[in-house]
């Protein structure tokens, strides 16, 4: 770290896949002199994006660490994952930043995509500012991206500056609204001062008059200067700005192109004159400034060469090599750039670094040399939207699997595998196609397992609509003590989600009580499997009498014979197959309410009503009933059809009777299956 007295501080990078987040990071990493030459996502050869996942996608798949310094303050630059089907990982970045720069593009219809981002940044009170990324690519004007922009933020936004057009209408520079300065872009270098445009303030001065306004909004005294038209030094609102900032009262907006090198030396001075100090964030977070050392682990890494490293933001005191916390010792620190590694031997208040082999210790944990502290916020879980059944390429990789799969999910909790009883698949669980193809990905990658995917089998049932009687007898003699056993039973249906019932009316010992288990066990095992070929269940099934033999029968015989009058009878009772429906609960923009009802019709929903989502102004949560069989791929087309936003949640509900052309296409598929 350079010698400066600020303690390092942590800015997050956040925003909607294809904004640009790692394009600015390179280019802060560049203005501040902290690399040499910028690199590129598409030449793959950007300090961020260093994974392969990364460089085959051009897009972040993991949260990038960069440490940087601009002029002698030291920082940690969190770029985060833009895809929605990654935003747990962003969010837990998000929770350990002093500040996280919102990075959009300028276009008024995607200001949509930030929405439910700057919901969670609101609802956790962490001081964010908006850099519309691309302006000098923009067709849009700024007064309407800021309204758009506006109407997602429950916060004011307060515009910082005010774009300059050459003749030819491309974006030449900016005046700052602040300091009244007009700037001309140098890419590469400090922006040139200029004067000032003729008659500027004509037609901007409402718009400064704006900004002041809205900072007004939470200083009495301020308030005071505008009504008597005192005008603030900009000393002072420099002052309100840090202090709103701070307090994530305002979102100030700033203007440029990483691409283009534009106004990102002036977005880094923003950051280094208003961004908090971790300090700060550790009293907004509950954290007390006197005590032991504490640190929080917010993200693991399983590498190839490295082993388990455990991300951790040290929020009091210091931390060092050979530290014992909560139990476990801190075998190395590592300060992060990218792929790059600098060992270190102790790191102290405001760093992020690298924990080595803290083999023990989970994602979210506090650590303390005693292992006492509060836990500290982390990100609500969401439920899994998607699932594919995975198998290994070989054989002989199918125990080391199950492991491999562990450490993914600590790496990112919001994978979940689930072993199918009913389906006899192993499912991996996740936000998404891509969220799953990364994690089939990074097990090729960093565990040289070869494994493929493909859709989870839907656990259909079967039933019967009426009852039958059956005689079945098993008679085998083969030398010696041969197998008999004859029973009678009877089968009815039950109401739907009772599962299953046996009893027996058996009288006068015409089978001997110690044989009734095995034609038990009998019938239980022919109903896994029924005509239709899927588990029978909501049946009952009474023996009412049948035969024995003093030396022939056996437990094994009455098995057989139970298991045998249950093939027979089922094909007498008119079998039906039986799908699993879910409760379905859709999250979406009150625009595309109608959209999400015509989606759950075409897909066999059944609509059970809607309405406003809580807490959530201008959002709707639309209630259906749907086939387990039509959620494989609902949230790709959900999110296609709301612009990546909508969202849903999922529980069984009941088992529905399945008849016409949807049963015969589930026949059919069963049948080319078993053909295979």
């Amino acid at each position: 770290m350079a010698n400066s007295t600020a303690a390092p501080r942590c800015a997050a990078l956040i925003g909607p896949y294809l904004s640009g987040k790692t394009t600015l990071l390179e280019a802060l990493l560049f203005a501040s002199g902290n690399t040499s030459r910028r690199g590129s996502v598409r030449d793959g050869n950007s300090v961020g994006d260093h994974a392969p996942e990364a460089r085959a996608r051009q897009m972040s798949t993991e949260l990038n660490v960069a440490n940087a310094t601009f002029l002698g303050d030291p920082w940690t630059i969190l770029d985060c994952t833009g895809s929605v089907e990654l935003l747990y990982e962003a969010q837990a970045a998000l929770l350990v930043s002093d500040v996280a720069v919102v990075v959009v593009e300028p276009e008024a219809e995607r200001a949509l995509t930030i929405s439910a981002l700057l919901r969670f940044l609101d609802r956790h009170k962490i001081p964010h500012m908006i850099f519309i990324n691309k302006m000098d690519t923009a067709s849009a004007r700024v007064r309407d991206l800021l309204a758009a922009l506006q109407s997602v933020s429950e916060r004011p936004l307060v515009l910082r500056q005010v774009p300059l057009r050459g003749t030819d209408s491309e974006i030449t520079g900016y005046v700052d609204l602040v300091s009244e300065r007009a700037y001309r872009y140098r890419p590469g270098q400090p922006s040139d001062l200029i004067p000032l445009p003729d008659n500027f303030w004509d037609e901007e001065r409402a718009t400064r008059t704006g900004l002041i306004e809205k900072l007004a909004d939470f200083d009495d005294a301020l308030l005071e200067q505008l009504l008597e038209e005192v005008e603030p030094p900009k000393e002072e609102i420099y002052r309100h700005l840090t202090r709103t900032l701070k307090g994530a009262q305002v979102v100030p907006v700033f203007l440029g192109s990483a691409l283009a090198d534009h106004g990102i030396r002036r977005l880094w001075k923003a950051l280094r004159h208003e961004a908090p100090a971790p300090q700060d964030t550790a009293r907004r977070l509950g954290i007390a400034p006197e005590g032991e050392p504490l640190a929080q682990v917010f993200k693991t890494f399983h590498l190839p060469h490295t082993g388990k490293l455990s991300l951790a933001r040290i929020w009091r005191g210091t931390i060092s090599e050979g530290m014992v916390l909560n139990g476990s010792r801190v075998a190395g620190l590592l300060r992060l750039t990218g792929a790059q590694q600098e060992k270190v031997s102790s790191a102290h208040t405001g760093e992020v670094v690298g924990l080595t082999r803290m083999d023990e210790i989970a994602t979210g944990t506090v650590l303390t040399p005693s292992g006492k502290a509060d836990p500290l916020p982390r990100p609500e879980r969401p439920q899994p939207v998607f699932g594919l059944a995975i198998t290994s390429e070989r054989r002989q990789d199918d125990v080391k699997l199950t492991g491999a799969i562990g450490k993914l999910i600590e790496e990112d909790p919001t994978l979940e595998l689930e072993q199918n009883a009913d389906t006899q698949e192993m499912v991996l669980w996740g936000q998404g196609d891509i969220h799953l193809q990364i994690a089939i990905d990074r097990l090729r990658n960093r565990h040289n397992l070869g494994v493929s995917g493909r859709r989870s089998a839907v656990p259909y049932q079967e039933t019967i609509r009426r009852g039958a009687q059956q005689h079945s007898r098993f008679k085998r003699q083969s030398g010696g003590h041969g197998q008999f056993a004859d029973v009678t039973i009877e089968m009815k249906p039950l109401p739907r989600g009772s599962g299953f019932s046996f009893t027996d009316s058996v009288v006068g010992g015409a089978i001997p009580r110690n044989y009734i288990p095995a034609v038990e066990e009998g019938v239980v095992e022919a109903l896994r499997r029924g005509p239709i070929g899927f588990p029978v269940v909501d049946v009952a099934v009474n023996l009412i009498t049948g035969q024995f033999h003093s030396v022939d029968s056996s437990d094994q015989a009455f098995h057989t014979a139970g298991r045998q009058a249950i093939q027979e009878v089922l094909s007498k009772c008119d079998p039906i197959l039986l799908e699993p429906i879910d409760l379905v609960e859709i999250s979406v923009p009150n625009a595309f309410t109608a959209r999400v009802q015509r989606l759950v019709a075409g897909r066999r929903g059944q609509i059970l009503g809607y309405d406003a989502k809580p807490d959530w102004p201008g959002w709707d949560v639309v209630s259906a009933n749907l086939p387990q069989s039509e959620l494989h791929d609902l949230i790709v087309e959900l999110r296609s059809l709301t612009m990546g936003v909508g969202s849903f949640a999922h529980r069984f509900d009941h088992m529905h009777e399945l008849t016409g052309r949807p049963a015969e296409k589930v026949l059919a598929s069963r049948t080319a299956d078993a053909a295979q």
